[in-house]
């Protein structure tokens, strides 16, 4: 959650938030979205069920997980053009399944879980 806190200033467009299960995605949407002053980190789930999440109203934080999506197509349908469009934060995990429908101007952040409580986290930038 420092990490999130920390990056959440330089992050901008789409962020893709990218390692397996249990690395600590969620986690680290939770502290960029506290970092924004969006919500508190309490306030932020895991949007697994429901997909998509926003926090905030005037500078708007969304938080997307694409998990449970087997096709393009449902991809397609959730409107992400236009959230890209927005200049909104877009937190996407799970994205990596879909790189066609990303938009190739983004940040990701990769996760890889090396123990219980250590993280090696790699962050890029692609224009």
């Amino acid at each position: 959650m420092a990490l999130g806190r920390a990056l959440a200033g330089e992050l901008h467009g789409a962020v893709l938030l990218i390692g397996n299960l249990g690395a600590g995605k969620t986690t680290l949407a939770k502290g960029i979205v506290e970092g924004r002053g969006v919500a508190g980190a309490d306030a932020v789930s895991s949007p697994t069920f429901t997909l998509i999440h926003q926090y905030g109203e005037d500078d708007p934080v969304y938080h997307i997980d694409l998990y449970r999506l087997e096709e393009a197509r449902q991809v397609e349908s959730l409107g992400l053009d236009d959230l890209f469009g927005s200049g909104a934060l877009v937190l996407l995990e799970w994205a990596e399944r879909f790189p066609a429908l990303m938009p190739q101007e983004r940040t990701e952040i990769r996760l890889l879980a090396l123990g219980e409580d250590e993280r090696e986290i790699t962050v890029s930038r692609s224009t």
